[in-house]
């Protein structure tokens, strides 16, 4: 099949050489027309050192690439997905599928990648999301992941399965297409919180205790804008969440060390040098709680360090000393 990769950055390259590798024609599509020349002259990706782009792939910034392609693949940063899905909509054929690979929350609306996709395109084309535990850097070098296909059309979920699955790279379906989206964007704000707690020196208790109630504020604000909660007990929720709390492949993780070890949340994400999406994501998290109504402390302790300037020493101890309660609601019925 014919597909386009929409977004050279490490993720949308190391797809590109995946799908390659499944036998499909594929082309890299950048958004500067320097980076694509770049590509085209180095045949690698800084961000994938040591990793070679064959010539096969095909690497232009021409967005007219998408034409007559039968998948469309969305692998621009969060805050580029509506521009590049306007921008696509107005080249792209009927029919075609929109995978969108990206994660995070549109700061000022709240919503989800596939819902801005869905907005941008005029709701005409079919539409997935492809979600779970995958730093870039170890699907290009083809070592084991497990990830999840969501759409709300069971046919579109099994083309993305068909696609992308192979003996390297393993793919289950689900139709929480919501319930997907939000584990993705919303564990970037918790493994921004497992690197503040690194920086300031604290250990393997105080990881374990952050990322399991983390999970339960993910799964609490899923269920509570139709998701399922036991989408968050899977591959996109606990599965991404125990991987990004936990490399240093994460740019949260690292921007979070960085604010823990005394540096501005903004001069922390300008060091990392790559978008860090935990720090955009942690606002929308914050309206989507208050907008739901729901209790979500450490994702609202994220916020307040990373924008009202909250010392994050503070901020863990007032986390430690909220109000007694119990573990889960389902006790002493």
């Amino acid at each position: 099949m014919k597909i386009a990769v929409l977004g050279s950055g490490g993720w949308g390259t190391a797809l590109s050489l995946l799908l390659l590798e499944n036998g499909h024609e594929v082309t890299l599509w950048s958004y500067q027309e320097d980076e694509s020349a770049r590509l085209r002259e180095k045949r690698e990706n800084p961000v994938l050192p040591g990793v070679a782009l064959p010539e096969e792939l095909v690497l232009t910034s021409d967005m007219g690439c998408v034409k007559g392609c039968g998948v469309v693949v969305l692998a621009t940063p969060s805050f580029a997905v509506r521009t590049t899905a306007t921008q696509l909509a107005k080249e792209l054929d009927e029919g075609t599928v929109i995978v969108s690979v990206s994660k995070g929350i549109e700061e000022n609306t709240c919503l989800t990648l596939t819902e801005i996709i869905q907005q941008a395109t005029g709701g005409r084309f079919p539409l997935a999301a492809l979600s779970g535990p995958s730093h870039a850097e170890e699907v290009a070098r083809k070592m084991p992941t497990s990830v999840v296909a969501a759409a709300k059309d069971r046919h579109v979920a099994e083309l993305v399965q068909d696609l992308f699955m192979n003996e390297h790279f393993r793919v289950y379906i689900t139709d929480d297409v919501i319930g997907v989206q939000l584990g993705a964007a919303l564990k970037n704000v918790i493994a921004l919180c497992a690197g503040i707690c690194d920086g300031l020196g604290f250990g393997d208790n105080t990881k374990a205790a952050l990322m399991t109630r983390g999970l339960a504020e993910m799964a609490r604000l899923g269920q509570a804008m139709g998701g399922r909660r036991e989408t968050f007990a899977g591959l996109t929720g606990a599965g991404d969440l125990v991987v990004t709390c936990t490399s240093m492949h994460s740019r949260n993780r690292r921007c979070g060390i960085l604010i823990g070890q005394g540096k501005l949340p903004r001069d922390a994400v300008r060091e990392v040098g790559m978008v860090v999406e935990g720090y955009y994501a942690a606002a929308a998290a914050k309206a989507m709680a208050d907008k739901h109504g729901v209790e979500m402390p450490i994702s609202e302790a994220v916020w307040r360090v990373l924008y009202r300037g909250k010392d994050p020493k503070k901020a863990a101890a007032e986390l430690m000393t909220r109000e007694r309660t119990t573990e889960t609601d389902e006790v002493w019925a």
